[in-house]
């Protein structure tokens, strides 16, 4: 019996089969696949971390991150700790190293925190964890942290290296959906250069930030004591966010840079 094409019906069934076998073919494969891009995004996250700390394969202008099949060797050596901070109301509540944490959360490594919850957790009045990566640069500590905030079309997200003295000694920074040429460009290596050596914090000691600011007249960001960079040109909106999140966010660590202060004293 031959099948007539031409009904209505015949064109519903074939439409609804091929979603049924193309979402199970999807399915499929994103799930085979499940291993594969988790580790990818793990190796994506420690290539980050590095870069931030100064750790890299650049050239005189590109960008280049250590490998992917060398950089959870070099991550390992690196970093020499992993601290969370539990926060709330600008208090910290709890500090746990690497293995604590992993001991009381299922083995998960402290960079493997998704920053996005945590900043949802912190919203609802409920404490935060605060991840912070230790490490060297010319033999001296230097403090990543992990921030989060929104540019003009979606989230932006960056890693920033601090000395003890909240001085930033390096930077990464990337996008979701920022327009290319534009608000993309806070992933460019001249944009994140120009924040080595900002001070974040004032001579007496109070939290000030870092404003990517359109009047700065600094092009070769020469002063560090301006708590400014130079803006990107057509991109006030993602660079209002870029500001945001570093006040935001890095400000949630000042407890632990003044405890970390008066130890030394």
């Amino acid at each position: 019996m031959a099948i007539n094409t031409d009904k209505n019906s015949y064109t519903i069934i074939f439409a609804v089969a091929m979603v049924v076998v193309v979402g199970s073919l999807l399915a499929f494969t994103a799930s085979s696949l499940k291993g594969t891009i988790t580790a990818n995004e793990e190796k994506e996250k420690q290539q980050n971390i590095l870069y931030a700390l100064g750790v890299n394969e650049n050239g005189e202008s590109d960008i280049v991150f250590v490998s992917t099949d060398k950089v959870e060797d070099v991550f390992k050596t690196t970093i020499k700790e992993q601290i969370v901070l539990e926060v709330k109301d600008g208090k910290i509540i709890k500090e746990q190293n690497r293995e604590e944490y992993k001991a009381a959360n299922n083995g998960q490594e402290p960079y493997l925190i998704d920053i996005k919850k945590q900043q949802a957790l912190a919203k609802e009045g409920k404490p935060r964890k605060l991840p912070l990566f230790v490490g060297e640069q010319d033999g001296k500590t230097v403090y990543v942290a992990p921030i989060r905030g929104k540019g003009l079309w979606d989230a932006i997200w960056g890693f920033v290296a601090l000395d003890e003295n909240m001085i930033v000694r390096g930077t990464y920074f990337d996008h979701k959906g920022e327009t290319p040429g534009l608000g993309a460009n806070i992933k460019q290596r001249y944009f994140m250069d120009d924040f080595y050596g900002e001070r974040l914090l004032t001579e007496n000691g109070v939290f000030k930030g870092i404003t990517v600011a359109k009047g700065n007249n600094d092009p070769k960001n020469e002063d560090k004591d301006d708590y400014e960079v130079d803006a990107l040109a057509g991109a006030t909106i993602t660079g209002d966010g870029v500001s945001a999140m570093i006040k935001a966010d890095l400000k949630l660590y000042l407890p632990y840079f003044e405890n970390l202060k008066n130890k030394t004293n």
